[in-house]
Protein backbone atom coordinates (compact mmCIF):
# COMPACT_ATOMS: atom_id res chain seq x y z
CA UNK A 1 0.00 0.00 0.00
CA UNK A 2 2.80 2.41 0.85
CA UNK A 3 4.34 1.95 -2.60
CA UNK A 4 0.97 2.82 -4.12
CA UNK A 5 0.79 5.91 -1.89
CA UNK A 6 4.27 6.90 -3.09
CA UNK A 7 2.94 6.55 -6.63
CA UNK A 8 0.23 9.13 -5.83
CA UNK A 9 -2.57 7.09 -4.25
CA UNK A 10 -4.64 8.16 -1.26
CA UNK A 11 -3.73 6.05 1.78
CA UNK A 12 -7.25 5.85 3.20
CA UNK A 13 -8.85 5.06 -0.15
CA UNK A 14 -6.26 2.40 -0.91
CA UNK A 15 -6.72 0.88 2.53
CA UNK A 16 -10.44 0.58 1.87
CA UNK A 17 -9.83 -0.94 -1.58
CA UNK A 18 -7.47 -3.52 -0.01
CA UNK A 19 -10.20 -4.39 2.49
CA UNK A 20 -12.75 -4.83 -0.29
CA UNK A 21 -10.40 -6.81 -2.52
CA UNK A 22 -9.36 -8.98 0.43
CA UNK A 23 -12.98 -9.93 0.96
CA UNK A 24 -13.29 -10.92 -2.71
CA UNK A 25 -10.06 -12.94 -2.59
CA UNK A 26 -11.20 -14.57 0.65
CA UNK A 27 -14.50 -15.56 -0.91
CA UNK A 28 -12.66 -17.04 -3.89
CA UNK A 29 -10.64 -19.24 -1.54
CA UNK A 30 -13.35 -20.16 0.98
CA UNK A 31 -16.42 -20.44 -1.22
CA UNK A 32 -15.01 -21.41 -4.61
CA UNK A 33 -11.90 -23.32 -3.61
CA UNK A 34 -9.72 -21.12 -5.82
CA UNK A 35 -6.22 -19.84 -5.14
CA UNK A 36 -5.80 -16.57 -3.29
CA UNK A 37 -5.70 -13.96 -6.05
CA UNK A 38 -5.40 -10.82 -3.92
CA UNK A 39 -2.27 -9.59 -5.67
CA UNK A 40 -3.87 -10.05 -9.07
CA UNK A 41 -6.95 -8.13 -7.93
CA UNK A 42 -4.81 -5.28 -6.60
CA UNK A 43 -2.73 -5.19 -9.81
CA UNK A 44 -5.93 -4.96 -11.87
CA UNK A 45 -7.22 -2.04 -9.79
CA UNK A 46 -6.16 1.27 -11.38
CA UNK A 47 -6.24 3.00 -7.99
CA UNK A 48 -2.99 1.24 -7.06
CA UNK A 49 -1.07 2.00 -10.25
CA UNK A 50 1.14 -1.05 -9.69
CA UNK A 51 1.86 -4.09 -11.82
CA UNK A 52 1.62 -7.65 -10.56
CA UNK A 53 5.42 -7.85 -10.84
CA UNK A 54 5.79 -4.76 -8.63
CA UNK A 55 3.46 -6.26 -6.05
CA UNK A 56 5.25 -9.60 -6.07
CA UNK A 57 8.54 -7.83 -5.39
CA UNK A 58 7.02 -6.19 -2.31
CA UNK A 59 6.05 -9.64 -0.99
CA UNK A 60 9.68 -10.77 -0.64
CA UNK A 61 10.03 -11.44 3.12
CA UNK A 62 13.77 -10.78 3.16
CA UNK A 63 13.04 -7.11 2.49
CA UNK A 64 11.50 -6.77 5.94
CA UNK A 65 13.82 -8.56 8.35
CA UNK A 66 16.23 -5.71 8.94
CA UNK A 67 19.29 -6.76 10.92
CA UNK A 68 17.69 -9.87 12.41
CA UNK A 69 19.95 -12.28 10.50
CA UNK A 70 23.11 -10.59 11.78
CA UNK A 71 21.69 -10.26 15.29
CA UNK A 72 20.87 -13.97 15.49
CA UNK A 73 24.28 -14.94 14.15
CA UNK A 74 25.97 -12.67 16.70
CA UNK A 75 23.85 -14.06 19.55
CA UNK A 76 24.63 -17.63 18.56
CA UNK A 77 28.35 -16.99 18.31
CA UNK A 78 28.75 -14.83 21.43
CA UNK A 79 26.18 -16.35 23.81
CA UNK A 80 25.09 -19.82 22.74
CA UNK A 81 28.31 -21.23 21.32
CA UNK A 82 30.42 -20.43 24.44
CA UNK A 83 27.83 -22.18 26.63
CA UNK A 84 27.82 -25.21 24.35
CA UNK A 85 31.60 -25.31 24.32
CA UNK A 86 31.84 -25.00 28.11
CA UNK A 87 29.36 -27.84 28.59
CA UNK A 88 30.17 -30.13 25.67
CA UNK A 89 31.03 -33.03 27.98
CA UNK A 90 27.53 -32.83 29.46
CA UNK A 91 25.82 -32.92 26.11
CA UNK A 92 27.07 -36.36 25.10
CA UNK A 93 24.35 -36.79 22.53
CA UNK A 94 25.13 -38.75 19.44
CA UNK A 95 22.81 -39.19 16.54
CA UNK A 96 22.76 -41.74 13.80
CA UNK A 97 20.52 -41.52 10.81
CA UNK A 98 19.92 -44.53 8.62
CA UNK A 99 18.00 -44.14 5.43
Amino acid sequence: MMDAVKAGGNRQELHERIRELSMIAGANVKEKGLDNNLLELIAADPAFNMSLEDLQKTMEPSRYVGRSVEQVEQFLSTVVQPILEANKELLGVTAEINV
